[in-house]
């Protein structure tokens, strides 16, 4: 294929994955609502762990099917990023005030575990890079401690949540009347089944743009291939801005970034040629780096509230996580020349 119709076929899966996500929210929130769960916890888990489905089919079809682990990581800390970059879109989109204001700061929780994990898997992946192989057979000891954690986060903040009472920002008259509950459930896995289907195809055109374009698989995976794996959830955090739902869009951009990073442990398990930090780039690191910074920024936002626009823009905290994100960007770009 000629350098075109691969970038074209590769447009035409982001755009699958996209259409698909935003059905899989809307249906996944009809079932939230039906099974009478809370706004806040629909955005953390079951959101969050809907709208990473494209991480979660690309990631393992990337370590079997086309045997790119560098690809996979890259989707992976890429995305992050990208969720970070949706809270800065928030930002911009909302004139009245920063969002950071709006939002609850119960959110502190959920980023403040999303920086621990990122500084973990930064961790490990220095380690395996100066030899140190931390591993039984094919899997790395770091892979069932990442799961555990995920499991305590996951009831912390539930339980965290119990105990404020804290619920997101949403209508509360019914939000899909029209709708029952059978309905959604099988809209739900036929959205999930295009998803899946579309998310095997998706490395494997990555790795050929890849060759053809002469980029390092992990620039591709971090920009490419992270791109349109967060399709889902920039459908969940439009759509939640547009009816005022703010606690609902931030809760699953921070759960998804944590449900991403637990992945990379799945990744892991399903790579059978040794531990899946040893098989990939240090180049990486740059990119759990800068997902930490902008992590760390957000949660500052969330705490400091201030209403300050830079040139009638977003907030500072805002400014700089555009900044560091860029600075990521063109970093891998140039190292992969």
């Amino acid at each position: 294929m000629s350098h075109w119709l691969l970038l074209l076929e590769f447009a035409g899966l982001a755009l699958v994955i996209g259409t698909s996500g935003y059905f899989l929210s809307l249906y996944g929130d009809v079932i939230a609502e039906k099974t009478g769960l809370g706004g806040g916890w629909v955005g953390f888990s079951l959101l969050a762990t809907v709208t990473s489905l494209p991480e979660l089919v690309t990631g393992i079809s990337a370590v079997t099917y086309v045997d790119v682990p560098d690809i996979a990581v890259g989707n992976i800390l890429g995305s992050c990023t990208f969720n970070l970059l949706l809270v800065v879109s928030l930002d911009l989109l909302h004139r009245k005030s920063s969002v950071f204001t709006l939002v609850s700061q119960g959110n502190i929780l959920s980023a403040g575990f999303g920086v621990i994990l990122l500084g973990f898997v930064a961790f490990n992946l220095l380690l395996h890079q100066h030899g140190f192989d931390l591993s039984v057979r094919h899997i790395g000891l770091y892979t069932p401690v990442m799961i555990v954690f995920y499991l305590i986060a996951v009831r912390t903040v539930f339980r965290y949540e119990k105990v404020q009472h804290l619920e997101a920002i949403e209508e509360t008259v019914e939000r899909h009347p029209g709708i029952g509950l059978g309905k959604a459930a099988v809209f739900y896995c036929m959205a999930a089944a295009v998803i899946v289907a579309a998310g095997i195809r998706l490395p494997l055109t990555a790795e050929h743009v890849a060759e053809a374009m002469e980029w390092q698989r992990s620039f591709v995976g971090t920009v490419f291939v992270a791109l349109a794996t967060v399709m889902p959830e920039m459908a969940v955090t439009f759509s939640a801005f547009r009816i005022g739902a703010l606690d609902m869009a931030i809760s699953d951009l921070f759960g998804s970034n944590l449900f991403n990073l637990t992945i990379l442990a799945l990744d892991d398990l399903a790579y059978l040629k040794g531990p899946l930090f040893s098989a990939v780039s240090s180049a990486h690191l740059i990119s759990a780096q800068s997902a930490i910074m902008m992590t760390g920024l957000a949660i500052v936002g969330l705490l400091y509230r201030s209403n300050a626009r830079l040139f009638k823009t977003v907030g500072w905290v805002s400014f700089f996580m555009v900044g560091i994100f860029i600075v990521n960007v063109t970093v891998l770009y140039l190292q992969g020349r």
